[in-house]
C-alpha cells in the first residue's frame, strides 16, 4: 500500500487490507473511503471486511465504488460529504489511488 497525501486532511492509496486498518488508525486516520467495487480483483478484501476492521477502531467507513463507467454526480456528492463530515484525516483507496484522486478533484478538493 502506497499512501499519497493530497491535502492536510485527505490522502489516497492503493488497496488496503484488514490488517492495515490498525496502522492507519495509529497514523491518525479517522475515516476510510473505499472507491473499489467488490470483486474487482481475485483475493481483494470486500468493503464489508474493511468496514468491520474500521468498526473495531471506531473509524468511519464509506463505500463509494467507482467502476469502469466513471464518476457520477452522486459519487462526487457522497465523497464530498464523507470528507467534510470526517472528524480527522481521511484515507480514500481504490486499486491504485487514481479513482480516489479523481473523486477528490471532482468535488473541489475539500
Amino acid at each position: 500500500m502506497s499512501i499519497y497525501q493530497l491535502s492536510d486532511s485527505v490522502s489516497v492509496s492503493s488497496q488496503i487490507r484488514t490488517d492495515d486498518v490498525a496502522n492507519l488508525a495509529d497514523m491518525g486516520f479517522t475515516t476510510i473511503i473505499c472507491n473499489r467495487p467488490d470483486g474487482e480483483d481475485f483475493g481483494q478484501p470486500t468493503a464489508d471486511e474493511i468496514a468491520e476492521a474500521c468498526a473495531t477502531r471506531d473509524m468511519s467507513f464509506y463505500h463509494i465504488p467507482v467502476d469502469r463507467s466513471g464518476l457520477t454526480k452522486d459519487m462526487v456528492e457522497n465523497f464530498h460529504g464523507a470528507v467534510t463530515q470526517s472528524k480527522g484525516k481521511v484515507l480514500a483507496y481504490c486499486r491504485s489511488g487514481q479513482r480516489s484522486s479523481m473523486l477528490w478533484q471532482a468535488c473541489g478538493s475539500p
